[in-house]
């Protein structure tokens, strides 16, 4: 089947942990809620003033997040479409966001050149994470949640402390870093970038360990 319903581009689209549902995000400032097995829309979450950029579950699939273009992301309620907070203080549009694994704090990565992380629940400012010199794409966090790894349009990833916000590694590439993430055993990194190269990274002291050439 075809989920079909939003009005414009759809620009990610990813499945809940129990893979029971599927959350959409569009460029008609929308995201939306279906069921996997059936196509059955579930929730539209409406509320945001420009393109949804993305759209993540938490790990236990009750909450989701969305990023956009309005320079806010916005936390719901899966089955409901309740909106539960909004982030709000960057100052340009909001590329993607991202649960911890507990799922109480979200990390967000923003074209104004920080990360920032907050408190699920209460939309409550936790930490800035700056030293970027352009655009970040993204921001993950390890599978303890205790890091947090940013690609950015400078041409690095970086590595940071969850809690304290310091710096700890700087990853460099010849061109935009589009992605980073950890393994799942937090023990590597890997990040791709536009300079046709994938790259793997011990997550303890930053050296590389291969480069993935072949795009």
């Amino acid at each position: 089947f075809t989920l079909t319903g939003h009005s414009s581009n759809v620009r990610n689209a990813n499945f809940s942990p129990d893979s029971k549902t599927i959350v959409t995000a569009s460029a008609d400032k929308t995201a939306k809620v279906w069921e996997t097995t059936t196509g059955k829309l579930v929730s539209t979450l409406i509320g945001h003033s420009s393109n949804v950029r993305n759209a993540n579950f938490s790990r236990d699939g009750k909450t989701i997040v969305t990023a956009s273009w309005d320079n806010t992301a916005k936390v719901w309620e899966t089955t409901t479409g309740k909106l539960v907070s909004t982030l709000t203080g960057h100052t340009s549009a909001v590329n993607n966001a991202n649960f911890s694994p507990d799922g109480k704090t979200i990390v967000t990565a923003s074209g104004d050149k920080t990360v920032k992380v907050w408190e699920m629940k209460t939309g409550k400012l936790v930490s800035i994470l700056t030293g970027h010199i352009s655009t970040v794409n993204n921001a993950n966090f390890s599978s303890d949640g205790k890091m947090i790894v940013t690609a950015s349009g400078d041409k690095t990833a970086k590595v940071w402390e969850t809690t304290t916000g310091k710096l700890l590694f700087t990853l460099e590439h010849t061109d935009i870093v589009n992605n980073a993430n950890f393994s799942p055993d937090g023990k590597t990194i890997v990040t791709a970038s536009n300079d046709k190269t994938a790259k793997v990274w011990e997550t303890t002291t930053g050296k590389l360990v291969s480069t993935l050439i072949g795009h």
